[in-house]
């Protein structure tokens, strides 16, 4: 079981909180870009803990254990009812309705688009957009190309979470036990956005009980599964 963490700019947490989404956390979503990075090595049962700067500060915002990896395509069109800009994946095709008074319904898949239904590939699976679906504003990607959707039933609450400075230095990330390193500083020797952002970092054993210990007071107080949260500072 491995950890990652993701950063979510303050743009993101200003959106949460203007919607009251506080949790519980039940998806992180991965792009082909670099501000939503790719959660492609994430695999079942790994854990994914975004989080986030305030004031030189790093902030643990959530722990969301993942039950289930799947298209961003296909959890978003199940769980709001609407793709939001996911990339289409291969073998689908999703059929836009007709709009500005045309009458002619397009069929649009990762190679490209057809107009007749009839030139679709055999065995290719057709979807559209359905009823939109209750859901909470961290479902949605803040960024466009949303690739994979990692997924689970029991994560924590959205919620700041500092990590002493002390034990910044004692953090390791990298994708071999022989290739992990600490986080990259400023000539002040304090994070930046820069050190966070652009990738989804694979966390040491010890790195993950570091963060695993932020929650432990969710889980005194039974916080974990969504009862009452401070709302997000930032």
């Amino acid at each position: 079981m491995a950890g990652y963490i993701t950063y979510w700019p303050q743009e993101q947490l200003r959106k949460l909180k203007k919607a009251g989404d506080y949790g519980p956390i039940k998806v992180v979503l991965g792009s082909v870009h670099t501000k939503m990075p790719s959660i492609a090595k994430v695999k079942v049962g790994d854990v994914i803990y975004p989080v986030t700067l305030s004031g030189g500060t790093l902030i643990v915002l959530a722990r969301l254990p993942v039950e289930r990896v799947e298209t961003g395509f296909d959890y978003l069109l199940r769980e709001t009812g609407d793709y939001s800009g996911a990339l289409i994946p291969e073998g689908v095709a999703l059929e836009c309705r007709p709009f500005r008074g045309e009458d002619v319904v397009m069929y649009s898949m990762a190679s490209g688009a057809v107009k007749k239904k009839e030139d679709l590939p055999a065995g290719i699976r057709i979807e559209h957009i359905r009823n939109p679906v209750p859901h909470l504003c961290h479902q949605e990607p803040f960024n466009c190309c949303t690739q994979t959707a990692a997924s689970g039933n029991h994560g924590s609450t959205i919620a700041p979470r500092p990590i002493p400075p002390h034990l910044i230095p004692q953090l390791l990330f990298g994708p071999t036990k022989s290739r992990q390193k600490p986080l990259r500083t400023n000539e002040k020797g304090e994070l930046t956005v820069m050190s966070l952002s652009g990738f989804v970092r694979k966390m040491s054993d010890e790195t993950k009980r570091i963060f695993d210990s932020v929650f432990e007071e969710d889980e005194n107080a039974g916080s974990i599964g969504g009862t009452e949260v401070n709302p997000l500072n930032s």
